[in-house]
């Protein structure tokens, strides 16, 4: 559908940039595709008369063509489109004009031939996409020589190629799409007044209904006096830029209404229709008629024919008139045909016969039937002429239903937060009459918008109105099953701490064969399952040790010598009560480190409980499979948690694995029992950090733990990080006593450390332990 801004301010005082006109256009769902300015570029373009057409003997795909511009000799033009005959006005572009696309017209010469100049399509002037053949303006229109800016009146105006979708019937006319605009912008909205409003019925025509199921109105109206020629030059060149061809005034009148209120009509010679009657019937079966365009068309019976008096088939409903009642310069008096067709039926028809005009486009959309009056009156108000009358026949016409659209739901599908009179709002300026109900609306839909039947179209207005670019886009939330609960959402967190360390996870079987909880030293083999599926797993595990030390076996004589695994998993204890009927069933997180020794279980430690935000203390004890000497237990609020340690020389040889194995195992349910502390967030320093090393010497008695709190308490601000990496016995140490060696990292945040500032924190923690400890610092 095309429009111009001339054409949309006669309905509308459009007064906006250009640019916001054309994206509010797109914004109300009519895409602008195309956007021309037009009255550029036609400098040195004038009307021409053709005078001769000759084919040249050697060329077939071109003609001579000899024109009169004006001047005092004819022009003589090659030209490459045959649609010309000897006596029509056609534009010429001489020698020396630059052409709108910015071609340049120079004398060229072809097959010995010069030739003086350009005729010209309307897509080579920019005036429409239509590029089959020259332009050719309406008979009489203008003298040779005229400028063709003079010739079209063409002033500065702009031309939009709007996309329509088949949901806006609305939009297909001129008034249709500034009503919706002017809305948009708050401007106030006019049809054109009419002047003639009819002359009543009519005495002359007459009107047979013979299918009123797809008929709803047909209207025959009578116009007497009327002289074929030119049609008015505004109107032509609306027509021409529009991308129809001017033919004579009748017929430009017939589109231009077609075009402005979107009321496609038909005007017959009177004297070609007998008595004046026309009416409508459903075709026979192999019927022919030859339409407008010189095609004989085959009929089937689900096709509506226009016929007369006698039965004869003058058109095809809503699509094209017949041959046999066609306007020509002798006519006189007119019989216009406007009326309302079933959609679906034009729709079919079209479709089979191959066959599509513009009347038949807005048919099938769905015209508007109360709008007939006053395309009857615009029509005789642009031709002329008198008007004696109009037969006005109704069939089954669509019936107006109020449609209850409720608030709350305009909001819901929206997405805003819309008062009931900002819906009103909405919907009033563009023809909707809305009757309050409540907070919800009864909106009558206006007749020329058919699309509109059911809540969810008038939603759609709304929020069209509204604006989209206001609503903003956002994701719908959407239902969600199967969430994860917060226990497994804190579990998986404990996974990713555990590979983020450089384990990897395992699943033992929480079956073990009977004797697997003594070799792995934990004393009690365990409750026995009375009816085992298998014989040697038919002992519930009381820890994680026993299956994860398989685990570790099973990969080292793989010779994966440096396997981390971890497994949370259940345990399964003797309840408390002997009564009992089930076991005191826990669920426990174990981590075996190969080549690893009891610092780097404590380390792994410390790493999981920052993620997890927890203050657990480390105490030294001893703890079944696990190292005398090297073990501790983990003390969260006063209570055992777990153990971290190294697992016991004896117990490795009985799983026969060789190497060292760090061991960390926690009652994962009571720790994650516990609410996460809150953590605030520590710049990281962009200095560089120094590294020294500390070993103290202390009592066996005196755990790990309190020597490394006392390093973190004198380390102050500048000390960032410290850990235990070496636990020695042996020459150089006294008896009953062990040498902790630990990492030191300092660093400021603001700041790179000198020399004598780590000098200082490192005295200063020296001091604090051999004070507060019977720790000694080795040399």
């Amino acid at each position: 559908m095309k429009v111009l801004l001339s054409w949309l301010r006669e309905f509308a005082p459009f007064d906006a940039p250009v640019e916001r006109i054309s994206h509010d256009l797109s914004m109300l769902g009519m895409a602008v595709e195309e956007e021309v300015h037009i009255g550029g570029g036609l400098d040195g373009i004038v009307v021409a008369r053709v005078l001769e057409l000759r084919q040249h003997p050697d060329a077939n795909k071109i003609q001579r063509v000899t024109v009169d511009a004006g001047l005092a000799d004819p022009v003589e033009v090659w030209c490459g489109a045959f649609n010309m005959a000897e006596g029509d006005l056609v534009p010429l572009a001489t020698v020396g004009t630059t052409m709108p696309g910015g071609m340049e017209i120079g004398r060229r010469k072809i097959l010995g031939e010069y030739s003086n100049g350009m005729l010209c399509s309307p897509r080579e002037l920019e005036l429409s996409d239509e590029g089959g053949g020259i332009l050719v303006f309406a008979p009489g229109s203008a003298e040779p020589g005229t400028p063709i800016r003079d010739a079209l009146g063409i002033e500065a105006d702009l031309l939009w190629d709007l996309e329509i979708n088949p949901n806006r019937p609305d939009a297909m006319s001129v008034a249709g799409v500034a009503r919706d605009l002017a809305a948009y912008h708050d401007l106030p909205f006019a049809l054109p007044s009419i002047q003639h409003p009819g002359a009543g019925p009519s005495t002359v025509a007459g009107v047979r209904l013979g299918a009123p199921d797809l008929c709803g109105r047909f209207t025959a109206t009578v116009i007497q006096g009327v002289t074929v020629g030119p049609s008015d030059p505004t109107i032509a060149r609306r027509l021409t830029l529009l991308g129809m061809r001017p033919i004579n005034n009748v017929v430009d009148v017939s589109n231009y209404v077609m075009l402005e209120l979107g009321q496609p009509n038909h005007p017959y010679d009177l004297v070609k229709v007998p008595g004046g009657v026309l009416g409508t019937r459903r075709a026979k079966d192999g019927e022919t008629l030859v339409t407008l365009d010189g095609v004989e068309r085959r009929f089937t019976a689900d096709d509506l024919l226009i016929v007369d008096r006698d039965d004869r088939a003058v058109g095809i409903a809503g699509i094209m008139g017949g041959e046999n009642t066609e306007i020509d310069d002798t006519t006189t008096d007119l019989v216009v045909e406007m009326a309302w067709f079933q959609p679906l039926a034009v729709s079919k028809t079209g479709r089979r016969l191959g066959l599509r005009t513009d009347a038949s486009s807005r048919f099938e959309k769905g015209c508007d039937p109360a709008g007939i009056d006053r395309a009857i009156g615009r029509f005789v108000d642009l031709l002329g002429g008198t008007c004696e009358g109009t037969v006005d026949e109704r069939g089954e016409l669509p019936q107006p239903v109020p449609v209850r659209l409720r608030t709350a739901r305009v909001n819901a599908i929206l997405g805003t937060a819309l008062a009931p009179d900002d819906v009103r709002a909405e919907l009033e300026p563009i023809g909707f009459v809305v009757a309050a109900a409540g907070d919800d609306h009864d909106v009558t839909i206006p007749s020329w918008r058919p699309d509109c039947a059911v809540e969810i179209d008038l939603v759609e207005e709304v929020g069209r109105h509204w604006g989209y670019d206001r609503i903003g886009a956002s994701m719908p939330a959407s239902a969600h099953f199967g969430e994860l609960t917060v226990r497994q959402y804190e579990r998986r967190a404990v996974r990713r701490a555990l590979i983020g360390l450089g384990y990897s996870e395992a699943m033992p079987m929480a079956f073990l064969a009977p004797g697997d909880q003594a070799r792995a030293g934990l004393g009690d083999d365990g409750i026995t399952i009375t009816n085992p599926l298998v014989a040697d797993e038919s002992v519930l595990r009381t820890s994680l040790l026993p299956g994860l030390l398989k685990s570790v076996a099973y990969n080292l004589s793989h010779r994966l010598d440096d396997v981390a695994l971890f497994e949370i998993g259940h345990v399964f204890r003797r309840p408390a009560d002997p009564a009992a009927d089930l076991p005191d069933e826990r669920e426990h997180l174990g981590a075996a480190r190969v080549g690893a020794e009891a610092p780097a279980a404590v380390e792994d430690w410390l790493a999981l409980a920052e993620h997890l935000g927890l203050d657990a203390g480390i105490v030294a004890a001893t703890s079944p499979g696990l190292h005398p000497t090297r073990a501790a237990d983990i003390v969260l609020d006063g209570s055992i948690v777990g153990a971290v340690g190294e697992v016991d020389p004896g117990v490795l040889e009985a799983f026969g694995i060789a190497a060292r194995v760090s061991w960390l195992e926690v009652d994962l349910g009571r720790i994650l029992d516990r609410s996460y502390a809150d953590r605030p967030f520590s710049p990281f320093s962009r200095f560089p950090s120094s590294d020294i090393d500390l070993a103290f010497e202390v009592d066996d008695a005196t755990p790990a733990a309190v020597v490394l709190d006392a390093i973190r308490n004198a380390g102050g601000d500048l000390l960032v990080a410290v850990r235990l990496f070496d636990v020695y016995r042996g020459a150089g140490v006294a008896p009953g006593r062990r040498s902790l060696a630990y990492r030191l990292r300092f660093q400021a945040a603001d700041r790179t450390l000198t020399d004598g500032d780590v000098a200082g924190a490192r005295q200063g923690i020296i001091a604090a332990v051999q004070t507060g400890l019977p720790a000694v610092l080795r040399a």
